[in-house]
């Protein structure tokens, strides 16, 4: 029985990055596969209703073949074929039937477990859409698994095209040289889309940036709850190419080991030094949202603090003539000038005296 290798593996957290789905497969639905066959590079027909042990036949039965059987929606049905066509170990098996891992990379003998995840910006609720995705290689045959039901830019099953031209772009099977160094070539191109697609959703996010740092600026009461809606959004892209770098270094300490052609070995250091411009571009986002949020709140301390002075000074201006009426309305028989003629007049003149005198010194401070 194969034994389990962890190359630079995460652990499993289940959950994260979800987006109001489950992560378990559906059982009783009608399978979406489509497969496919590689030759020489070249994207051939596969006969209707092959079947994943007899595309894996097809594959080793000559040099130059790969197959592909990529799942838009993978029911419990299918994860059971792969398992049984490719002789999958259980614990593999049971990490198949559960979405919402972080991106890691693992070994079961030689068979290669990849979970990675592509992203994309919705602008219109602001938030960072992602797709999970498990790749599973061995030698001249892949397959994918598309957990949420989505293609890497964001397309479901129906829009999927089925003809072999159509689907070439598609799937990123356009590269024939590429395609012709082995199935390890069809993970790199994944990767190389998926890391792509995080550019858009970082210039969505930088311009969501730019209007929170005008809304800052401008005193919108409601900045703060987008501010930190956005670094949650941000945090969450965080953890997808942190964890994606992880997996690339993975790959590239198995390059000797498992004898990866030179060729694939420049590709995917291309691909690490996107993500990795890409990774910088993220945490920049992520520290500039954070002193974004502490501009924010000392703008809001100090509007509080000019409030606090105004309610001061209009208490203070407030007390002198309510001292004044308080003392004079204690109904005593014996107080000074109480039967006084001009005692009226004077009271409420100091009152006013008092007031103003204290309005003009706050005015000159600049509290009112």
């Amino acid at each position: 029985m194969p034994q389990r290798q962890q190359d630079g593996a995460q652990p499993r957290r289940s959950g994260l990055f979800r987006r109001g789905t489950t992560g378990d497969a559906p059982s009783d639905a009608a399978t979406t596969r489509r497969t496919r066959y590689i030759v020489d590079g070249r994207l051939a027909t596969a006969p209707l209703n092959t079947s994943i042990a007899e595309a894996l036949t097809y594959s080793v039965a000559a040099p130059g073949r790969i197959a592909l059987c990529l799942f838009p929606t993978p029911t419990g049905a299918d994860i059971d074929e792969l398992a049984e066509a490719w002789d999958l170990h259980p614990v593999l098996v049971e990490d198949l039937q559960q979405a919402g891992q972080r991106p890691k990379l693992e070994r079961y003998g030689d068979v290669l477990f990849l979970v990675v995840r592509s992203a994309r910006y919705v602008d219109e609720v602001e938030e960072v859409d992602f797709s999970e995705f498990h790749i599973l290689v061995r030698p001249n045959a892949v397959a994918v698994l598309c957990q949420d039901g989505r293609w890497i830019d964001g397309t479901d099953d129906s829009t999927l095209p089925n003809s072999d031209v159509d689907i070439e772009g598609k799937t990123l099977l356009d590269n024939e040289s590429l395609l012709s160094l082995g199935p390890e070539a069809v993970v790199y191109r994944l990767l190389d889309a998926i890391v792509d697609g995080y550019t858009p959703v970082l210039r969505g996010l930088a311009i969501d940036k730019e209007q929170i740092e005008r809304q800052v600026f401008s005193g919108d009461s409601a900045v703060t709850e987008r501010i930190y809606r956005l670094s949650q959004e941000v945090i969450d892209l965080r953890h997808a190419t942190s964890s994606l770098i992880d997996v690339l270094e993975s790959l590239r300490k198995g390059f000797d080991r498992y004898g990866i052609p030179d060729a694939l070995q420049t590709y995917l250091q291309d691909v690490a030094d996107h993500l990795t411009v890409v990774d910088a571009r993220v945490s920049e986002l992520r520290d500039a949202l954070s002193q974004i949020l502490s501009v924010n709140a000392t703008l809001v301390s100090q509007r509080q603090n000019e409030d606090m002075k105004k309610i001061s000074g209009w208490a203070a201006i407030l007390f002198a003539p309510t001292l004044i009426a308080a003392v004079y309305g204690m109904n005593f028989d014996t107080m000074p000038e109480l039967h006084w003629a001009f005692g009226y007049p004077l009271a409420v003149g100091g009152m006013l005296a008092f007031a103003a005198v204290l309005y003009i010194t706050f005015k000159l401070k600049k509290w009112m």
